[in-house]
């Protein structure tokens, strides 16, 4: 098929708010991502993310991160306590599937062994969305999804649907007021069953979704940040001790990070109707459209001649350009959980014990101010050989535990 590359920031800004483009990344991964919000288009799509905005509402990322996001990292840094070093990648994954996992709607006892079990299976789930940069073999990691998928309804979706069915009957039958009833995806879907018409493999995938886009993304981004504020500040105690009494300094940092380190380096979309691009090319439902996310991040004539270097002190051009560049996209298929992730962007009068700086800088805090991390000599970290993403298969660092 043909295959159409844009790269420049401008003309990769302007396909992602293109309507008539539509995605198409995760076709190869249809055994979990087929008709979930992210592979929808028109009017399927439009409803039912306008029903997942009720949850991704702005109080909503700031109840998380200052509410559950403390609560969730302190039961999980209890289950990691003493582990020297520490491996960032298993730590990030555990966290944020916890938090995942509460707004997605999928309950937990809270035992350990639940947890990495949860984990591993989120974790599969991640490798079949992203199967189109997987160097495995498609119908090994196909038929190891299903079995994945298999495993998660039986044990942790259907007793967590049974129970939001039992409340949503309360709540009907006017026994039990409406703010008793859970705040997050499933219960928002299970309301609105006969507008959405979701049967009931639908429904698995939709949950599945949201389990391994936001821990998948959210642990690797974290992952990246660390990883190049360690070989940033490289000895230099000035920068480690501006990131640890400067919170709004730090969130900067991250974002320049998120801006190297996109979740996907590119986009693919396909047209639905044949156009005409802004930047003149024509392009057909045959064509194959690459947005290289990556490329448009380090634009020159958006981002500076150094757009390719970590630099946390980068001035951004104009009020319109992102410090994360197009990392959350941009148009109907933005990333709902970017004010989750990313919190706001500070601005000159903000002030940091009133803003909002997302669970990837929460997190980054954590790891390098409260935990102090610094890299294990001995173990060097180890990118993921199974995926051309340039993700980490294991990031181990040395840190100092709390006393319990």
């Amino acid at each position: 098929m043909p295959e159409v590359r844009i790269e420049g920031y401008q003309h990769v800004y302007q396909a992602l708010c293109n309507p008539h483009l539509k995605q198409s990344l995760y076709d190869a991964g249809a055994v979990i991502m087929a008709d979930t919000l992210l592979t929808l288009h028109g009017e399927a799509h439009t409803r039912r993310r306008h029903l997942a905005l009720r949850v991704f509402q702005r109080d909503f990322a700031r109840h998380y991160e200052r509410a559950v996001f403390p609560a969730t990292v302190a039961r999980t840094l209890g289950h990691f306590h003493g582990r020297n070093p520490l491996d960032l990648v298993a730590f990030g994954h555990s966290v944020t599937m916890n938090l995942t996992a509460d707004f997605a709607g999928i309950d937990r006892s809270g035992d350990p062994e639940e947890t990495d079990r949860l984990l591993r299976l989120v974790q599969k789930f991640g490798e079949g969305a992203t199967m189109v940069h997987s160097t495995r073999d498609p119908a090994v990691l196909t038929s190891e999804v299903r079995l994945a998928l298999d495993e998660y309804e039986r044990d942790f979706l259907q007793p967590s649907l049974e129970r939001r069915q039992r409340l949503l009957a309360e709540f009907a039958r006017g026994n039990s007021p409406e703010d008793r009833l859970p705040r997050d995806m499933l219960t928002i879907l299970l309301r609105n069953e006969d507008r959405l018409e979701l049967s009931t493999d639908v429904l698995s995938r939709e949950i599945a979704f949201y389990l391994q886009a936001g821990s998948h993304s959210t642990a690797n981004a974290t992952v990246h940040a660390v990883d190049e504020l360690l070989r940033w500040c490289n000895g230099l105690p000035g920068r480690r001790q501006a990131l640890e009494t400067d919170p709004l300094f730090l969130q900067r940092a991250v974002h320049e990070a998120l801006r190297l380190h996109p979740a996907s380096p590119v986009a693919w979309r396909r047209a639905v109707t044949p156009l005409t691009l802004p930047s003149g090319v024509a392009v057909t439902p045959d064509d194959l459209l690459v947005l290289d996310l990556a490329a448009a991040n380090a634009d020159q004539t958006v981002f500076g001649p150094d757009s390719e270097r970590f630099n946390p002190y980068r001035e951004l051009p104009a009020r319109r350009v992102q410090p994360f560049g197009l990392t959350f996209g941009l148009g109907v298929h933005n990333c709902l959980g970017r004010d989750l992730d990313a919190g706001l962007v500070a601005q000159s009068d903000t002030q940091s014990d009133d803003h909002q700086f997302g669970t990837v800088a929460a997190l980054v805090r954590i790891v390098l101010c409260d935990l102090g991390a610094i890299n294990e000599p001995d173990d060097p970290p180890q990118r993921d050989s199974d995926s051309v993403r340039g993700n980490w298969r294991r990031f181990p660092v040395r840190v100092r535990f709390p006393q319990p």
